[in-house]
């Protein structure tokens, strides 16, 4: 029996912050990937080598973990004054589904590299010395980015000695501004309250803080669930009961915010919203044995990305630590004190990070201009990734 050659696509591999993922120019797809559908999955669940039903994405691009599990496709941009329009996949591992719903903040700090390397950023609006500021759509969410990337004699500039927790190597620094980065369809805080009581039948009710800003959020107390705020990875992703709990909070959580309409709707919208845990600043160990004093931090936070603890921090997320952090009586802002403040460290398992947000009451509707953070990000490998034909 004969079978076809693979096909080969023009890909880039890139880690942006604390993730890593396939990175495509639209104009590079196949004809029918270049538009949104069924062709388009396909192409990207086998790059990444999804579904797996061994969980470890072995024939694929995928790093068997939610940071690991990514596709960007990025373009020249269709919006007024903005250089690029960057669409975001999260890639499940052991099913067939791509989860278009939100952004990845991690991976918006390639983003500017990407678009300035491949020709998709005017060459007048780059400096030959000096930061490029890079104007990013943000398709998933409608929303507006601002890079600033590093240039030097032209060139992208990787190589630095900015360190960021979670990432082993020093890079360059890439600031990144999340403009209005609440919902715009919606209140920053969808329910009208800034805490709410959440009951979830067999679980529990708790008091959450319900909040659309980086990404759909549901913050809890740690403290309500029996954790310390101190937990790593293996303390929570090696019990299948504890994180099926969390996934019931998840999906009443999702449904309280109107994401979804019923529960089941849950299950195919892994990405968003994402839940996560706040506890008052207490010391630990990271997971790389670096000591967190508590003096180091405001506030522990832990977060669960496609249903398992995140090693570090997703961008979103801290988009929505330092939004809910700014917002007094928010669960957030009172674990890390309950003051005014514009900026707030937070712990997480790989270490700390920095984040800020000013945030603004206007006729009884909190606003925030813009969220700010640093990440890195590089280039792992060009050239063109190679998928069976179908």
């Amino acid at each position: 029996m004969a079978f076809k050659p693979q096909i080969k696509i023009p890909a880039t591999y890139m880690r942006g912050g604390t993730s890593k993922g396939v990175f495509f120019n639209l104009s590079d797809l196949p004809v029918a990937a270049q538009v949104p559908g069924a062709a388009r999955d396909a192409l990207l669940l086998r790059v990444i080598g999804s579904p797996d039903p061994y969980g470890k994405q072995t024939d694929g691009m995928g790093g068997a973990t939610s940071s690991t599990s990514k596709t960007v496709i990025l373009s020249k941009s269709t919006q007024t004054d903005h250089d690029v329009d960057y669409l975001f996949g999260q890639v499940a591992i052991d099913k067939p589904f791509i989860d278009w719903s939100g952004n990845c903040g991690n991976l918006t700090a390639a983003v500017g590299s990407f678009a300035i390397s491949n020709g998709l950023v005017d060459k007048d609006r780059l400096p030959e010395n000096g930061l490029a500021t890079v104007r990013i759509w943000q398709a998933n969410i409608k929303k507006t980015i601002i890079a600033q990337v590093p240039i030097t004699d032209g060139q992208v500039q990787e190589t630095g000695d900015f360190e960021l927790d979670g990432v082993t190597f020093p890079a360059a620094e890439v600031e990144v501004a999340f403009v209005d980065p609440a919902d715009g369809e919606g209140a920053m805080f969808p329910t009208g309250n800034i805490i709410d009581r959440l009951v979830v039948p067999g679980v529990g009710e708790f008091n959450v803080t319900l909040i659309n800003a980086g990404i759909p959020t549901i913050f809890l107390n740690a403290s309500d669930l029996g954790f310390t705020g101190c937990e790593l990875q293996d303390d929570i992703n090696n019990d299948d009961a504890i994180l099926a709990r969390f996934e019931t909070i998840r999906a009443h959580g999702a449904l309280k915010m109107g994401l979804i309409s019923d529960l089941d709707e849950a299950k195919s919208r892994q990405h968003t919203p994402k839940v996560a845990i706040v506890a008052p600043a207490k010391g630990y160990v990271s997971s790389s044995g670096k000591v967190i004093e508590q003096s180091a931090i405001d506030v522990n936070v832990r977060a669960l990305s496609m249903g398992k603890l995140h090693h570090a921090m997703m961008g979103t997320a801290a988009v929505a630590i330092a939004t809910a952090a700014a917002i007094p009586g928010s669960l957030v802002n009172i674990a890390a004190g309950g003051k005014e403040r514009t900026a707030v460290t937070f712990g997480h398992p790989s270490g700390t990070l920095k984040v800020g947000a000013q945030a603004l009451c206007v006729d009884e509707q909190w606003q925030v201009e813009r969220a700010i953070m640093s990440r890195s990000a590089r280039v792992l490998m060009e050239g063109w990734v190679r998928i069976p034909q179908e």
